[in-house]
């Protein structure tokens, strides 16, 4: 059974958004982390530029392909999460906690209405 929290927003991209006032923590859902297996590697060189929806952050490296990561709404990048340096597995062990990429300062908070709720999501996986 995957794992789709209810609090959560996602992405058509495999991408989960939690919202935090006027701040968003994104990071890949559990299925995403399955499906690219062992994560070796998360790249963001993007941390304090302000970047539109859809624009790449960074990728994400795993044994058997480098994916990119896409904004799933608007803002800037005001932190990575430095513990994927030494431990990019986070992602495959904690996918919605410790596992968290970016977080965002929202510039149009209105852009979460675009994003789907739990069941709209696990349609698209068929979970």
């Amino acid at each position: 059974m995957m794992n789709i929290p209810d609090n959560l927003l996602y992405t058509e991209d495999h991408e989960w958004v939690k919202i935090d006032g006027d701040y968003a923590f994104m990071g890949v859902t559990d299925y995403a982390q399955k499906e690219l297996g062992d994560i070796v590697f998360v790249e963001v060189e993007t941390q304090g530029e302000e970047l539109d929806k859809g624009e790449s952050f960074g990728t994400i490296e795993a044994v058997k392909t480098v994916s990119d990561l896409f904004m799933p709404i608007g803002g800037t990048i005001i932190e990575f999460n430095e513990e994927l340096e030494s431990d990019p597995e986070a992602i495959n062990k904690d996918a919605y906690g410790n596992g968290w990429i970016i977080k965002i300062q929202m510039t149009d908070k209105s852009e979460l209405d675009n994003l789907l709720d739990k069941d709209a999501y696990a349609s698209i996986i068929d979970a």
